[in-house]
């Protein structure tokens, strides 16, 4: 940063865990406008079709899709934190594990989404 800046007043290790938790808050916020946005739309969808397997399946596919991308953002706090404030080879593996978890825990739910899509119900 340029002379009298931002590096003046915070340091960057400070800094970048406050950018670190602001990914997280924008995470936590956007699993939750999620969780709010598919409550609606399932209720539409019981109004409109008086069916609740409908209304179940708009809320799984609405609220999974809400819930991956809060992972997506959180994922990118954690690089964040690991490169940016803690780069040792203990943090690493660990963000290698968390990001390991959150994949698969993606694909899991992709899966489930895309099948419920079709309708043929569970996996």
């Amino acid at each position: 940063m340029e002379e009298g800046g931002l590096a003046n007043y915070i340091p960057y290790t400070e800094f970048m865990l406050s950018i670190a938790q602001i990914f997280e808050l924008l995470a936590a916020i956007t699993i939750l406008i999620g969780l709010v946005w598919s409550a609606a739309l399932a209720w539409r969808a019981y109004k409109r079709t008086n069916t609740g397997s409908v209304a179940y399946k708009t809320m799984r596919q609405s609220f999974g899709g809400a819930i991956l991308l809060g992972l997506e953002i959180l994922v990118a706090g954690d690089l964040v934190r690991t490169v940016a404030v803690y780069p040792t080879i203990e943090n690493v593996g660990v963000l290698a594990i968390i990001v390991l978890i959150r994949t698969v825990l993606s694909f899991s739910l992709r899966s489930k989404s895309r099948v419920y899509r079709r309708g043929v119900g569970r996996w």
